[in-house]
């Protein structure tokens, strides 16, 4: 078995035991904070918990004595980038305020087929109870982490950041962004009102004129907002460079296009590429020389990751 690889981020707090009874912090001293403060972990795993009537689960109360307890494993079944783990063990303390659960590897980890995450020892009612809560959280994030590692890994030497997009499942945007962190990408705007994106619908409701868009967003942005413009071909770029926009944003051009627009920006403003952004055509990209490379798809199309929970 081969021994875990860690994400190139280094500093971490990692909870290896959880005490019975205990609540666990699960904390961060670098981009990999846990994005939900205690209280609100608690809500939204508790909702998940009542939604699946994990305190009802029939199936368990039939056939599983109550004092019975048990011990279980939660294991990768694939190679993949962990990314809440915080989720999934809060799902089975819930279910057992007296569970004992030992983390071998957290979020930002990224692990082997076969290798354990962490182990689980309470009620057997209550690991049955809390199993498929635990899996549906760790399983989507973790799906996220891992697609977005693997674009890491593609523009490696490149000098290209990968980024993230608001393509994101409503009410999940922290979660989901923070996987997109756990697999090595950056977050582009958390929100509207996290920056000035100047869209194509924006410029039709400007006749088109970039320079004028660009012009009363810096007058009417708060102070110190980056103020970016999506462009479709390479004059729209020579406008919003002229016209001060920060950052300009390559929608969907050809490779030859986006070389020119590198070129026109270069020093005045960092280039950024979306649209038609896949592993197929990923690294072509990367090496027009643009900084940046968004991509919906970490967010809304990633597959999930295959993990299981193995009874002992």
């Amino acid at each position: 078995m081969r021994s875990p690889k860690k994400h190139r981020v280094d500093e971490r707090s990692v909870p290896l035991t959880i005490t019975p009874g205990a609540i666990p912090v699960y904390s961060r001293t670098s981009a990999l904070k846990f994005p939900l403060a205690a209280v609100d972990l608690q809500t939204l795993v508790r909702a998940a918990l009542d939604e699946d009537h994990a305190f009802n689960d029939i199936t368990s109360i039939a056939t599983v004595v109550s004092d019975r307890r048990a011990r279980a494993t939660f294991v990768a079944r694939d190679a993949g980038t962990l990314a809440g783990i915080a989720l999934s063990c809060e799902a089975f303390r819930l279910m057992d305020p007296n569970v004992a659960i030992r983390v071998d590897r957290d979020d930002g980890w990224r692990v082997g087929e076969g290798e354990s995450v962490f182990h689980v020892t309470g009620h057997a009612r209550g690991l049955l109870g809390a199993e498929r809560v635990a899996l549906n959280f760790a399983q989507k994030l973790s799906g996220i982490a891992t697609i977005t590692a693997k674009f890491v890994d593609m523009v490696q030497g490149t000098g290209a950041q990968i980024m993230d997009t608001r393509k994101t499942t409503p009410g999940w945007r922290a979660l989901e962004k923070y996987a997109v962190r756990c697999g090595g990408g950056a977050n582009h705007r958390m929100d509207l009102s996290d920056g000035v994106l100047i869209k194509d619908n924006h410029l039709a409701a400007c006749d088109g004129d970039v320079k004028l868009a660009v012009k009363r967003a810096r007058e009417m942005a708060p102070t110190g907002a980056k103020i970016e413009v999506e462009c479709e071909v390479p004059a729209q770029v020579q406008a919003a460079v002229e016209a001060g926009a920060h950052i300009v944003l390559l929608d969907n051009m050809s490779l030859d296009a986006m070389r020119e627009s590198v070129a026109i920006a270069q020093g005045r403003a960092l280039t950024e590429a979306s649209g038609g952004v896949t592993l197929n055509t990923l690294r072509a990209i990367a090496e027009t020389g643009v900084n940046r490379i968004s991509a919906g798809m970490l967010t809304h199309s990633a597959p999930s990751l295959n993990l299981a929970l193995d009874f002992v």
